[in-house]
């Protein structure tokens, strides 16, 4: 999953820290906080670079402002080299820095993708109105500025690096701060301190423990019928939680061993909701009775004496390939009434991938689709069941088919009275559609709480009474009149109640 790294550059990361070298007896070796985060960062970029090659990260430095020094990308030489030019700033402003990860993360990748986000700093929560102290006592009352960026509005881990000794006193003054501010991040956020004194060799294992809890990749098996193959997910999936009305769904994984269920049309899946996108990367495959892969007895040995991964038999790349040329989507099931598809994507003309899309936990998720346990194939079905083709009308009636207004924009307003006031002028012919746009007009007022709608409208007919021309017939005079005064009634402001024309003699025969 994207990370974005953000680095306190404050003077106080310029301080000395003695006896950090990695020979104490060096005195004259000048090593300050930030040399020591730098050497982590790198530590960090190193790791990525062997075990997670395509993991995007971004660079922030961030005092009372933030800046973008290296967008996302997966040149982490460009990172460490941008890291030698940073230059030292005023004071610390973590709220500063969180407002920036938000702003670089939510432009690049929206509000859906999971994030890692790491926040290095010395343990100095900062001084005055922009510090952490200041920042945490205004999280819950208003704010003339932007409200405080936690929790993030995308699933995000926060990892807070401090690179302090545990005995500091200023550092365990201010510890609830921090404390505080993981329980607003929540999810698996995270305090990291370096154990023992301040040293090299304490800050190269605190990050390496960092990257060995955050970036765990997920190794799993792809079935196929007796084909299979070993795979690697990336980025590797997160648990599943998700919060309803009466109870939180938590602690859902995926399964070991992905089993495809069947094949269906690239058309007929669409775009469903889904919850993440991974990538699949085929591993070496023994073959053992748990494990088929595609290697035939006849090439089995000569595979074991030819080291070439390129021409070694891969189910994946079987996949992949029938999957492209016919258009199709495989369905998978990753757990217990789970399930996925996977696919071939290509972001461009000459690159394509075999791509993993996780749906929400179900097995009627995708409407279009139906009961993913009712699927099968043409041939399988009974000869006198009706065979149904997507997408399938669903048994009960949506509220979406109501027709209700939507008025995001004022034009929508606008537009619905002056439909209503087009039928009023065409009294007594057009009664009944007149009626009919006022009363649902009047619901969709009465059930957003837009009471002030309805006055408006009142004075909208007592105004359009006063102005007709005198080649209109009389009848648009009567109900619009009528109609302005039944507005104003409190007993029209049920939603049960509708109002009803009155009877005159130009209509008394159509009812």
């Amino acid at each position: 999953m994207p990370t974005v790294i953000a680095l306190d550059v404050s003077l106080s990361m310029r301080r000395p820290v003695l006896g950090a070298g990695v020979n104490d007896n060096l005195q004259n070796e000048l090593i300050t906080r930030h040399h020591l985060a730098i050497q982590g960062i790198n530590t960090l970029l190193h790791y990525l670079q062997v075990n997670s090659k395509l993991e995007f990260v971004s660079l922030i430095v961030f005092s009372s402002l933030y800046d973008v020094i290296c967008p996302f990308t997966r040149d982490y030489d460009s990172i460490r080299s941008k890291l030698q030019i940073i230059e030292e700033r005023d004071k610390t402003c973590i709220e500063t820095a969180l407002h920036g990860v938000n702003n670089v993360i939510m432009s690049e990748w929206g509000n859906t993708t999971a994030c890692q986000v790491i926040l290095i700093t010395d343990g100095n929560p900062g001084v005055g109105p922009m510090s952490l102290g200041h920042s945490l006592q205004s999280v819950h009352t208003a704010r003339e500025s932007s409200s405080f960026p936690l929790p993030f509005p995308y699933p995000g881990k926060l990892s807070v690096v401090c690179l302090t000794s545990q005995q500091d006193p200023g550092f365990v003054q201010n510890f609830s701060l921090y404390q505080k501010l993981i329980e607003l991040a929540g999810g698996d956020s995270a305090i990291l301190i370096p154990e023992g004194s301040l040293t090299k060799n304490s800050v190269n294992n605190c990050f390496q423990k960092l990257v060995e809890t955050n970036y765990v990749s997920f190794q799993g098996y792809l079935k196929c019928g007796n084909l299979g193959s070993r795979i690697l997910l990336s980025p590797a999936p997160i648990n599943y939680t998700k919060k309803t009305d009466f109870e939180i769904i938590s602690g859902l994984t995926i399964s070991k061993t992905i089993e495809i269920c069947g094949f269906i049309s690239v058309a007929d899946v669409g775009s469903p909701n889904s919850i993440s996108r991974h990538l699949i990367l085929p591993l070496p495959t023994e073959k053992t009775p748990s494990m088929q892969g595609v290697v035939t007895l006849d090439e089995e040995s000569d595979t074991e004496n030819n080291g070439d991964e390129g021409k070694c038999p891969s189910f994946c790349v079987l996949l992949h390939g029938a999957l492209k040329v016919e258009n199709l989507a495989a369905l998978c099931l990753l757990q217990t009434d789970w399930y996925g598809f996977i696919y071939s994507w290509a972001d461009t003309k000459k690159k394509c991938s075999l791509m993993l899309t996780v749906l929400e936990p179900g097995t009627d998720v995708v409407p279009w689709l139906g009961n993913f346990n009712s699927l099968g194939t043409v041939d399988s079905a009974d000869k006198d069941i009706e065979v149904l083709s997507f997408p399938i009308k669903p048994s009960e009636k949506r509220s979406y088919s109501q027709n209700a207004p939507s008025w995001i924009r004022q034009v929508g307003l606008q537009s619905d009275i002056q439909k209503i006031l087009r039928h009023a002028r065409k009294l007594p012919e057009k009664t009944q559609n007149f009626y009919k746009e006022l009363n649902r007009l009047r619901r969709a007022a009465l059930s957003m709480g837009f009471i002030e709608l309805l006055d408006g409208l009142a004075a909208i007919f007592e105004r359009e009474c006063a102005l007709l021309p005198p080649n209109l017939h009389v009848d648009c005079t009567i109900q619009m009149g009528h109609v302005a005064e039944m507005l104003r009634k409190p007993f029209f402001r049920e939603l049960k109640n509708n109002i009803t024309p009155v009877r005159t003699k130009f209509h008394q025969g159509d009812q």
